[in-house]
């Protein structure tokens, strides 16, 4: 079943209406995260893993690049 995800802009991306932004999508209990400059290639996750990656970036756990 092909489902129609509703797009929405992170509040952190730039505010203007540029390709410079990143955008995130619901459905069916994932979550689709985007680029603006690349739509056509989506990160599909679910609540948790997507938590756990946040609390890793948040504490500093994953490191520096």
């Amino acid at each position: 079943m092909n489902q129609t995800v509703h797009w929405q802009k992170s509040t952190f991306s730039d505010g203007g209406d540029g390709n410079t932004c990143v955008e995130l999508a619901t459905a069916s209990g994932t979550i689709h995260l985007r680029e603006s400059d690349a739509p056509s290639i989506e990160l599909v996750t679910t609540p948790t893993p997507l938590s756990h990656l946040l609390h890793g970036i948040r504490s500093g756990a994953l490191g520096r690049v």
